[in-house]
């Protein structure tokens, strides 16, 4: 093939939402003819709900590029792995952890806002994370929680449980990768991402600052867009259909 995939879906991460994860994938996508849709998470059952699109999307289009963030990079290698020959490339930010969750940050933050929650409410919590979160990731948090309330704290709950693929299936993988990490995240280790990198076979590493991310969320499709890019060798006509 000359051109990239005609389709993407793209997934977000824990509590995050759909207008994010466009914001950061779609307008890199779309340089390159790439028409990206983003998957709202079903609160009750997020991992199935992202399942279901993606099996959706590669039934309608074929070869699809899958973009996701956190949890939804996790879902993104998991769901490939299990569908060779579906997903022509992945585009990996933010990746949480390797395996079980365990005490990792991101699901330990997972488990601790869910109990917030249920405690508390959804007013005092928000109001607790907006006083010690960047502007631009409370902004996006306040709005996403509204919207899958009351059913938030079983869609962490989830998120924290979830076994995301370990070094095993990341030696496996046999799809394009870009993974961009963000080196001052402490909620997604920037450790994570290079033995992510380190594990996936012709994997590419990207790197951004979170002020980087509030700045222009696109700025991750655009790293990892341009990884992909340049890991095939081909800056002018990208083409992750490949081998």
């Amino acid at each position: 093939m000359s051109e990239w995939a005609s389709h993407a879906v793209v997934l977000p991460g824990t509590g995050s939402d759909a207008q994010f994860a466009a914001a950061a994938f779609a307008p890199a996508l779309s340089s390159v003819g790439t028409s990206a849709v983003a998957v709202e998470p079903d609160p009750n059952g997020v991992v199935a709900s992202y399942e279901a699109a993606l099996d959706a999307a590669a039934s309608e289009h074929g070869q699809i590029i899958i973009g996701g963030i956190s949890i939804g990079a996790a879902v993104a290698v998991a769901w490939a792995s299990r569908n060779p020959g579906r997903a022509c490339a992945i585009l990996a930010a933010l990746p949480p952890w390797i395996g079980a969750p365990g005490d990792a940050p991101a699901a330990a933050s997972a488990r601790y806002t869910s109990q917030r929650l249920l405690d508390d409410g959804l007013v005092a919590t928000t109001a607790e994370m907006v006083a010690s979160t960047p502007e631009w990731l409370a902004e996006t948090l306040t709005r996403s929680w509204r919207s899958q309330w009351p059913d938030l704290p079983a869609a962490l709950i989830e998120a924290s449980a979830y076994t995301a693929p370990d070094r095993e299936l990341l030696a496996r993988l046999r799809v394009p990768t870009a993974i961009v990490a963000a080196v001052d995240d402490p909620i997604h280790p920037y450790d994570v991402a290079r033995i992510w990198h380190a594990e996936i076979p012709g994997s590419s590493l990207s790197t951004v600052t979170l002020a980087d991310i509030g700045t222009d969320p696109g700025i991750i499709g655009a790293r990892s867009v341009g990884a992909l890019s340049a890991s095939l060798g081909q800056q002018d006509s990208p083409n992750p259909s490949s081998p």
